[in-house]
């Protein structure tokens, strides 16, 4: 995996290479929007009650795998 510092030094080279000023513009305004949302959200109680409530599953072992919901949802799919 990539440092950080390498993503970025390679951010760098590719945007040293850009010419267009509309899309650096934009790049520009990405990247702006992004860092400055780095707000706190804050949950409601409902949101915080389903967590601990996904957290008790995981805890008790009451997973179902990725493959096993996909057939699921194909199954229920099929019945529709």
């Amino acid at each position: 995996m990539a440092t950080v510092d390498k993503i970025r030094n390679g951010l760098i080279d590719k945007i040293l290479s850009i010419n267009d000023k509309d899309f650096l513009e934009a790049l520009d305004k990405l990247i702006s929007s992004s860092t400055s949302q780095s707000e706190i959200v804050s949950l409601t109680k409902d949101q915080k009650e389903m967590l601990q409530m996904s957290e008790g599953d995981i805890e008790n072992g009451r997973l179902i795998s990725q493959e096993a919901m996909v057939k699921r949802n194909l199954e229920w799919l099929n019945e529709l």
